[in-house]
């Protein structure tokens, strides 16, 4: 399978957690998640809990074709959002990013659980999947580190309209399926 066959806007479901493409109709209850301030404090964008900067954010993240809306399967309730996309310095690999989730479900299986199936949607069709994290952004980067990812580089790219330095994060099918292996075990329960 080649990078143009991949579902960039899959529907995938977990235990607690359901992913599926962002529409429109999403504006209000994504909206709702991310309007906490802590959300977005260690985040280079620490003003996107307002309205007309999120309304921007979200403008961008449907246009791409590429967004995923993050659910909790019982209650159905929006809890964050998350996307795939192709960076232009890695372009037969998937690129992981602009994700964020409710403080609520920050850490454990419900933060997990959303990365373990974009990931393992991922690694159907990719040997790499990437992240590219803000050096100011520290909280994101041991969330990456914690899945395996290592630190290849620094590079400045153009994400989103506006060229800005990242720190590029490389995750390989078999560094992925070593951290599924551990959290299995620390959790008593095979994938």
């Amino acid at each position: 399978m080649t990078i143009s066959d991949f579902d960039f806007q899959p529907i995938l479901t977990g235990k607690a957690i359901a992913v599926r493409p962002l529409a429109k109709g999403d504006f209000e209850a994504l909206f709702a998640a991310a309007s906490d301030p802590a959300i977005w404090a260690g985040h280079p964008a620490k003003d996107r809990y307002r309205r007309e900067v999120f309304a921007a954010y979200f403008a961008f993240l449907l246009d791409s074709g590429k967004a995923l809306i993050v659910l909790e399967r019982g209650s159905r309730s929006v809890i964050g959002c998350s996307s795939y996309y192709v960076a232009p310095d890695t372009p037969d690999s998937v690129s992981i990013g602009f994700t964020f989730l409710r403080r609520s479900h920050w850490g454990g299986q419900t933060n997990f659980e959303p990365k373990r199936l974009m990931l393992d949607h991922a690694f159907r069709s990719v040997r790499d999947v990437w992240f590219h994290i803000d050096p100011t952004n520290v909280r994101s980067q041991k969330a990456t580190a914690k899945l395996g990812a290592v630190h290849a580089y620094d590079t400045i790219l153009d994400l989103s309209g506006t060229p800005v330095e990242w720190m590029c994060f490389r995750l390989g099918k078999a560094d992925w399926d070593r951290t599924c292996e551990v959290a299995a075990v620390v959790s008593g329960r095979g994938r």
